[in-house]
């Protein structure tokens, strides 16, 4: 597995520039920068930070089984639709939920 590459495909998901991510990270950019210009892989430590910026774990990380990363979208997607309902398609939404 390409680490630098498997980094960049979760960054670019979620639309973060390689600033965005080492905030998100609480890393430097030059941290970041540096990786992809020696195309060297990070250190556990950085990439823990990594893993836990994109709210994922180690093991997600390195799974091939890229469904559990877009999880989050998911979520996130199906919440901005239910706050989009009115209250009482909220209510009936949430009846036929408890009904399944």
């Amino acid at each position: 597995m390409d680490i630098l590459k498997r980094i960049d495909d979760l960054r670019k998901q979620r639309g973060w520039s390689i600033n965005n991510l080492a905030m998100e990270a609480m890393l430097t950019q030059s941290t970041l920068n540096n990786l992809y210009s020696r195309g060297s892989e990070p250190k556990l430590s950085t990439l823990r930070a990594i893993c836990s910026a994109f709210g994922i774990s180690l093991a997600e990380f390195f799974s091939e089984d890229t469904a559990s990363c877009k999880t989050e979208n998911v979520h996130e997607a199906l919440l901005q639709r239910v706050d989009a309902l009115s209250p009482a398609q909220q209510s009936t939404l949430l009846a036929f939920l408890k009904t399944i």
